[in-house]
């Protein structure tokens, strides 16, 4: 099955902000479409992605890519019924909350344990990675690389000095393996009866890096709530071979993130909560600061 003849409908997806996802009916079958406008480079990559991972995570399935030609380059793939985490974490009573820990920090036990021989972003459908391990040298460069709008010169000294403090902590990670790199509650489709985890959404930042950075960017901005701890709780439980203070490398990580938000022009919730959150780590001196 394929676009080719057009799908009957195209609606946009909630959750994102590239504006590039539709619920499609083609056929007969519910479908998402996603359109790879901006980088069209990533659809061979996020399709490989789905399928190298099908049956080890829940992700739907792939069943039409498309790398150019006479449409822009796109991948099809199934709908699956759920509902976004950051919808049903917030209204979850105590036992669904729990299920929503054990399930989630499942997902990121399985892609911890996806091993890679070295950190690099991946360039094409094969999977093969940049030379490069990282888009810059190391958080330091990577914030002279950024403008972060409002900030004065104190403020960005003193963000400097937790992210050389943290490429120090990085430094000691030992071991490299699959990486979402987007794993948020919007990614994550979830059932809000069960609270299962249907399928992981929106690959297009996933690369070979740290086993802790999908921790950090989960528990971003639910930072000393009662589920980070069981989140965490039950990550360690199951993912063997972790360093001490995996949360710690975790908003260590989630820091090149972090600083990639607060920098953009187009401003939207998330990234103002992104840039609020960077003030209080660099405001605090701490990896573990929450935002006001």
């Amino acid at each position: 099955m394929t676009p080719t003849t057009g799908p009957a409908s195209a609606v946009p997806l909630a959750g994102g902000y590239s504006g590039e996802t539709f619920a499609v009916e083609a056929f007969g079958q519910q479908a998402v479409l996603r359109v790879y406008g901006r980088h069209p480079e990533r659809a061979p990559i996020d399709a490989a992605l789905l399928r190298l991972v099908r049956g080890l995570v829940p992700v739907p399935d792939v069943l039409d890519v498309r790398r150019g030609g006479s449409q822009p380059p796109h991948v099809l793939t199934s709908y699956v019924t759920g509902t976004r985490l950051d919808i049903v974490l917030p209204r979850a009573g105590a036992v669904l909350r729990a299920a929503l820990a054990d399930s989630v920090s499942a997902v990121l036990t399985a892609l911890s344990g996806m091993p890679f021989v070295r950190p690099g972003l991946f360039v094409d459908a094969d999977l093969r990675l940049s030379e490069a391990t990282a888009p810059a040298d190391g958080l330091v460069e990577w914030l002279d690389d950024h403008e972060l709008p409002g900030w004065d010169a104190g403020r960005r000294r003193a963000l400097r000095a937790v992210c050389l403090e943290a490429d120090t902590l990085l430094d000691t990670v030992d071991r490299t393996c699959l990486v979402h790199s987007d794993f948020n509650p919007k990614n994550l489709l979830v059932d809000p009866v069960t609270g299962s985890v249907r399928a992981l959404l929106d690959w297009e930042f996933a690369h070979a890096g740290s086993p802790y950075t999908d921790l950090g960017n989960l528990l971003r901005f639910e930072r000393g709530t009662d589920w980070a701890h069981q989140v965490l709780e039950r990550f360690v439980g199951k993912t063997p071979s972790l360093q001490a203070d995996p949360l710690r490398l975790g908003y260590a990580s989630d820091l090149w993130a972090l600083i990639e938000l607060a920098g953009r022009s187009v401003r939207h919730d998330v990234v103002e909560r992104a840039d609020a959150l960077l003030r209080a780590i660099a405001g605090s001196g701490r990896l573990d600061a929450v935002a006001p």
